[in-house]
Formats: structure tokens, C-alpha cells, sequence
């Protein structure tokens, strides 16, 4: 059966509407879905492993700026056993992003250690506001375990892997795997102390500390504590909390005052 001209330009039509949505969801998934690549990881005892590594970014952001880190993941084989071990860090209703920005992963005594940093100041607030900005885990009973910065052994002291914009830099840098002499110059250009070795104690001349107090409200929210308090003292950041129904456990008087002052 011929069709006509007119049935031809409305199927013209109908596959441009079709056509058009699926180009977008196309572009969007190359710019926005996940990137992959590894990075050489140097141990603190010399040896190298590879961890291969997965961002994916998405949701609100500035107009010209990247979206954020929806979701993310390290993998990497235990020196000495050959098990695949990976973590995630996956999106997170009250912050609207990932948490974290991976700094190093090393291994001591037939364990793995993970050192990150809050990305961003809801994360930092969420996290209990560490200082040195650090979240610390170590990988035992087959989970992924956070611990105090004190339990890091002490021979950890150098990070050694791109935290700062990572799937950026490392397509920039070039390689892949992304070499370890690479990855130790990048992070020694990093500006802030923190971030180009392991501080041991509190650091309040950098930037995380910056980050003004925050706590989360009933509904769901983040609320400022800081600006929220017209004369500033224990007592009176506690009957803040208390007015504002926010939970002990999310009101941040003991880190901001000490008790009495």
C-alpha cells in the first residue's frame, strides 16, 4: 500500500517527537552517567595495588558547574588473599548528594583502612563535624566499619588517591591505570594541609572547620545554629534545640560551647 503525503510527513512527525527525547536521554547519559577508570594506589610499605574506581553524578547544580556526586564506589583486590573488596557511597536523601571524597586506602597487618572527607558542609555537618576532617573506616567481618581517627595505624600518613574532583582528574591526568607518581604530585599540590597528609590532631586554621554549625530539624531540613542564637551560650543553644524539637543526638551545644559558658 502507497501512503500518502500527508500520512508520510505526520510519520515524519511522530518519529521527530520520538526521536528528539531519546537523543536528550542519550547526551545526558554520556555527560551525566557513571565514570569509571583505576588509579595505582602506593601502600605505606611500598608495595602498589589497583583500585578501580565509579562516579556517577546527577541532581541540582549551579548553572556551568558539574552536578554532584550521586553515587560512587572503590574496588580493589586484598594484597595477600586475593578477595574483591569494594565500597559504595550512595546518594542520601538529607544531604541530596554522596558523602564522601575518598582520600587513601592502604592495608596494615592483613586489614584495610579507608580514609575519607565529608563532601560538602551538610556531609561535614551529618558526620559530627571531625576535625581533622576525617572519616575513618576499616574493613573487617565482611563490612565496611567506621572508627575513631586514633585507631588509624600509624604508619598511614600520606593519602594516595585523587579526592580533589576525581573523574576530572583523572581523565585530565591521563592513563590508566592513573600512575601512583601522578597521583602523589597531584596531591601534593593540594592546597590545604589536611588533604596532603594525615593530621593526627585538631586543625582549626583550615577550611571544613569554616563550615558553620548546622543541625537538622524535625521536618527533614538543616537548620543554622550558629546565626540562629542572638547571644551565644550553652544554655541558651540548648533551649534552642529543645524548642525546636531537635533530638539530642543532632544538637550540636556540647561541640559548639562547653557547658556553663
Amino acid at each position: 500500500m502507497k501512503l500518502s503525503d500527508t500520512q508520510i510527513a505526520k510519520i515524519k512527525r511522530i518519529a521527530k517527537i520520538v526521536w528528539i527525547p531519546l537523543l536528550v536521554i542519550a547526551v545526558l547519559y554520556w555527560w551525566l552517567g557513571p565514570t569509571t577508570w583505576k588509579e595505582e594506589v602506593l601502600l605505606h610499605d611500598g608495595s602498589k595495588i589497583i583500585v578501580e574506581r565509579s562516579t556517577s553524578r546527577g541532581g541540582r547544580h549551579e548553572i556551568g558547574q558539574q552536578p554532584p556526586f550521586e553515587e560512587q564506589s572503590l574496588r580493589f583486590i586484598m594484597p595477600g588473599t586475593g578477595q574483591a573488596i569494594k565500597w559504595t557511597d550512595s546518594y542520601s536523601d538529607d544531604i541530596r548528594t554522596a558523602s564522601f571524597l575518598p582520600m587513601l586506602l592502604d592495608v596494615v597487618d592483613g586489614a584495610a583502612y579507608l580514609v575519607v572527607t565529608p563532601m560538602g558542609c551538610l556531609s561535614y555537618n551529618k558526620w559530627g563535624r571531625p576535625n581533622p576532617p576525617y572519616v575513618v573506616f576499616k574493613y573487617e567481618a565482611k563490612e565496611w566499619k567506621r572508627i575513631p581517627l586514633q585507631e588509624l595505624p600509624a604508619a598511614i600518613k600520606t593519602p594516595n588517591m585523587i579526592s580533589s574532583m576525581p573523574d576530572i582528574e583523572a581523565k585530565r591526568i591521563g592513563g590508566n591505570p592513573v600512575s601512583a607518581e601522578a597521583i602523589s604530585k597531584l596531591v601534593s599540590q593540594y592546597r590545604s594541609s589536611e588533604y596532603r597528609t594525615i593530621l593526627r590532631e585538631p586543625n582549626d586554621s583550615d577550611t571544613p572547620q569554616s563550615c558553620i554549625y548546622m543541625t537538622k530539624d524535625p521536618r527533614g531540613g538543616w537548620r543554622q545554629i550558629g546565626t540562629s542564637i542572638s547571644k551565644p551560650s550553652y544554655e541558651e543553644c540548648e533551649q534552642y534545640c529543645k524548642s525546636f524539637q531537635i533530638a539530642p543526638a543532632y544538637c550540636p551545644c556540647n561541640g559548639i560551647y562547653k557547658k556553663g559558658n
